[in-house]
C-alpha cells in the first residue's frame, strides 16, 4: 500500500472540496444527499469505473485502489474524504484513518443498527456485495447491533453492473432482486438494509417487490449528516452562500457517466478522465 509521504504537511482548509469516491456510479446516491445537505460545498467525485465492480475483488486489491484514490484526492486539496462505497469501506477505512490521521474520513457500513432497533418481526434482510459481507466492519456491526435479531443476507449477483448501465427497472434487474428478496419475505422480514451504494437507485423496484409494509433503509442521508458533523467539528465548513461547484472524474469512459449523471438530475456535468499508472491515479492530458 502506498506510503503517506505528504501526510505530515497536509492541512485541510475550509476552501477545499469534499472528496467522494466509489467504484462507479453507486456513490452518486451519497453525493445527491451531500449536495442537498451541504449545497455550498465544492465536491470532487471519483468513479473508478476501470475497476467496477469492487464487490467481487479481493479486499487487499480494493484497499490498494482506495489508497491510490485517496492520494489523488489529497493532491487536489480535499478537506474530507467520503468512501461512498461499502466494499472500499470494508477494505480500507480503518487503515486509511490510521495512515492519514489529520484527514477526516466518512465510510459506509450496512445500517444494521437502525434496522435492528426498528424491526417488529425481529427479521431483517441485508443486500450487499460479497466483499462487504466478508469484511471485519460488517462482522463488527452484526456483533454489536444484531443480537436477538435474525439477519438474512444476499449478494444480488449482477445488480451493480445493471445499475452501472442505467438499468433501474428491467426484467433482468427485477429477477435479480426477486431471487434475493422473495425468500426473505417468506421468512417474515420487515426491513431491508441496502449495503451497497448502487442499490438506492433501485429502491422503487425493491419497494414494488417487498410492498409498503417493509421498510427499506438507504444509508445515504446519514452519511451526509456525518460529513456535515465532521466538517463543523473541525471548522471546515465553507463560508459561502453561493452553490458549490461539482466536478466528476472517471477512470472509465466519459459518455456513460455523463448520461447517468444527467438521468439522475445533474445536467451539463463537468467530467474529466483519470487513469491508473501502476498504483497511482493521474489526470489524462
Amino acid at each position: 500500500m502506498p506510503a503517506a509521504t505528504a501526510e505530515s504537511s497536509y492541512d485541510p482548509t475550509p476552501c477545499g472540496p469534499i472528496g467522494v469516491f466509489d467504484s462507479g456510479v453507486g456513490g452518486l446516491s451519497v453525493l445527491r444527499e451531500i449536495v442537498t445537505q451541504l449545497p455550498y460545498e465544492d465536491v470532487l467525485y471519483i468513479a473508478d469505473q476501470a475497476h467496477v465492480p469492487y464487490g467481487r475483488r479481493p479486499l487487499e486489491e480494493v484497499r490498494q485502489f482506495a489508497f491510490g484514490i485517496t492520494q489523488y484526492l489529497l493532491s487536489k486539496g480535499v478537506k474530507i474524504i467520503v468512501l461512498a462505497c461499502n466494499t472500499a469501506s470494508a477494505a480500507a477505512l480503518k487503515s486509511l484513518r490510521q495512515t492519514y490521521p489529520k484527514i477526516p474520513f466518512v465510510g459506509m457500513e450496512p445500517a444494521v443498527k437502525p434496522a435492528a432497533e426498528s424491526t417488529q418481526s425481529g427479521v431483517v434482510g441485508v443486500l450487499a456485495t460479497p466483499a462487504t459481507f466478508q469484511g471485519e466492519l460488517y462482522a463488527s456491526v452484526i456483533e454489536r447491533f444484531a443480537q436477538g435479531v435474525t439477519v438474512y443476507q444476499h449478494t444480488c449477483p449482477g445488480l451493480v453492473q445493471q445499475i452501472e448501465q442505467g438499468d433501474f427497472d428491467s426484467p433482468v434487474s427485477r429477477k435479480i432482486l426477486e431471487d434475493a428478496l422473495l425468500p426473505m419475505l417468506k421468512s417474515n422480514i420487515d426491513t431491508v438494509v441496502l449495503g451497497c451504494t448502487h442499490y438506492p437507485f433501485v429502491i422503487p423496484l425493491i419497494q414494488a417487490i417487498v410492498g409498503d409494509q417493509v421498510r427499506v433503509i438507504d444509508p445515504a442521508p446519514a452519511v451526509a449528516r456525518q460529513t456535515h458533523r465532521l466538517l463543523a467539528q473541525r471548522n471546515l465548513l465553507r463560508d459561502s452562500n453561493l452553490p458549490g461547484n461539482l466536478l466528476f472524474a472517471t477512470s472509465g469512459r466519459l459518455d456513460p457517466l455523463r448520461k447517468f449523471l444527467e438521468r439522475i438530475g445533474f445536467l451539463s456535468p463537468t467530467i474529466y478522465r483519470v487513469r491508473w499508472q501502476k498504483s497511482r491515479l493521474i489526470d489524462v492530458a
